[in-house]
């Protein structure tokens, strides 16, 4: 026996997936097939994507869903009415509280101020020429009251020469006072004097 062994042949590249059976060989001019391990990430990342946007559809479903149902909710005010308004029958009417009027109070005005005061002489100084008033007052009303008077004095044209005014303090009713209202400036003889106004305060 001879100690000459042939070689052995040569090893032949062994593919990491077999073929199926039936399909063609791979074209040596393909490229070469993608690792297991990145088709496994690319999977992971398409269904991902796809899962966040069917969850942000979802959302904004449910969104607009709740949103309808509290617009549907709110209710929208009554409308105005032009019909007078009714308490409930329910109610007892509303009582007005009676009215009370104070008792009228006698009338202390009495006659008109001017029927209390009279003129008891007119003359004018016959040193000077200024003219002068003697009044008598009477209160002929229902209360104590101060009487402001005011006189002119005119010529005989009619014409205001001079003016005076006579005052007095409270004069009880029925009472009567004396007073004087002087004039000023020397004024022609046979100047008469006149009531222009009389004011009556009742106190």
């Amino acid at each position: 026996m001879s100690d000459y062994f042939p070689p052995p042949p040569p090893e032949q590249p062994q593919p990491e997936h077999p073929a199926p059976v039936g399909a063609s060989p791979p074209s040596p001019w393909a490229a070469p097939a993608a690792p297991p391990g990145k088709q496994r990430t690319g999977l992971i990342v398409t269904l991902a994507v796809g899962g966040g946007l069917v969850v942000a559809g979802a959302m904004v479903a449910l969104v607009y869903a709740l949103m309808d149902s509290v617009s549907d909710s709110i209710a929208l005010p009554p409308e105005r009415s032009d019909a007078p308004y009714s308490e409930p029958h329910d109610e007892e009417p509303y009582a007005e509280e009676p009215s009370y009027e104070e008792p009228a109070e006698p009338d202390a005005a009495g006659p008109p101020a001017e029927k209390d005061v009279t003129v008891t002489k007119c003359t004018r100084d016959s040193l000077i020429g200024w003219p002068h008033a003697d009044l008598r007052i009477v209160n002929r009303s229902g209360s104590p009251a101060a009487y402001i008077v005011s006189i002119t004095f005119v010529d005989a044209d009619g014409t205001v020469v001079s003016e005076g005014v006579a005052t007095t303090e409270e004069v009880a009713p029925g009472a009567s006072v004396e007073v004087r209202a002087q004039g000023s400036g020397e004024v022609a003889a046979g100047t008469e004097c006149r009531i222009a106004e009389v004011d009556r305060h009742a106190l």
